[in-house]
């Protein structure tokens, strides 16, 4: 009969260890890892989500994503955000790196900054409906200050709705970003900028040649989580236009195809190919990152 006691000290600790492993281990592989083996399963047949029975469609599903002109162009709205993930990147770098050096009210602006990325999105996208809606906030402003000529359909013109979205996406990740350079760049010694002062460097030379290269590593990172948070934008297009005038994403193209069309397994195939530009990506980063070093 086996006793734990008579296990030696190390027996006993490996044991523990197992043992306490077991239930995180199965939750891990019970909700990750196989509804991801049964997505890739599900992404070579023509399953509808309801009927037990799925045909097996071989590669049709990832033919159809990359051939089929109403899949293809939300790879195209992907792209508005892209370009907004290195403005957001840009304006948190900057604000980070003045909020970095002796500046009036600097713990307010702090809060000002990051304050947006605590809130909800569901919250920001009603508060962005009523900003951009006709006679809205930003209407009333332009007229204010006498640009009523200037005045759009923010959310109604098929030409301009990616970029009032992708907007209102850098206003509210930009906090995310600022937090994050605004620690790497507090935690380089002030004694390095003293140096630099002393041998008559400006701010300008302090951020060239002493902040980007001590924070490269986490701008690097950020950029990672911009560009998969770019490929996957979801919820400010979701609340504020359902994916309609063209704002439709790839994963609101997803969520449609899933849940209004009952093509789980052409879903599937595109969350499969989601997850695999991520990998790529983050891979490529890496790479990059190790060539570096």
């Amino acid at each position: 009969m086996f006793k734990f006691s008579e296990l030696s000290y190390s027996a006993q600790r490996r044991f523990i260890i197992v043992l306490f492993s077991l239930v995180p281990i199965a939750l891990l592989l019970t909700f990750a890892y196989l509804p991801v083996f049964n997505m890739f399963k599900y992404s070579f047949t023509d399953w509808n989500g309801l009927r037990k029975s799925m045909n097996f469609v071989g590669l049709d599903n990832y033919k159809t994503i990359f051939t089929d002109p109403d899949y293809f162009v939300v790879f195209k709205v992907s792209l508005y955000y892209f370009v907004a993930t290195f403005i957001q990147m840009g304006l948190a770098l900057y604000f980070a790196t003045i909020l970095t050096f002796r500046t009036r009210l600097k713990n307010f602006f702090k809060g000002v900054l990051f304050f947006p990325y605590l809130m909800n999105g569901v919250a920001i996208g009603f508060i962005f409906l009523f900003f951009f809606k006709p006679d809205g906030t930003l209407d009333t402003f332009l007229q204010a200050v006498g640009l009523g000529q200037y005045v759009q359909l923010w959310l109604g013109n098929p030409d301009i709705i990616n970029i009032s979205l992708a907007g209102t996406s850098v206003w509210r990740y930009m906090g995310f970003n600022f937090i994050i350079f605004l620690g790497a760049i507090s935690s380089i010694s002030s004694d390095i900028y003293e140096a630099s002062d002393i041998d008559g460097a400006n701010r300008w030379h302090q951020f060239v040649h002493i902040i980007l290269p001590s924070i490269k590593r986490i701008l690097q990172l950020n950029l990672i989580l911009a560009i998969s948070g770019a490929i996957s934008a979801f919820d400010i297009p979701y609340i504020m236009t359902g994916g309609s005038n063209g704002s439709k994403t790839f994963v609101i193209q997803t969520v449609d195809v899933a849940f209004k069309y009952d093509k789980f397994g052409l879903a599937s195939a595109m969350a499969v190919v989601l997850l695999l530009i991520v990998i790529v990506v983050t891979l490529i980063q890496r790479l990059a990152i190790k060539e570096e070093g």
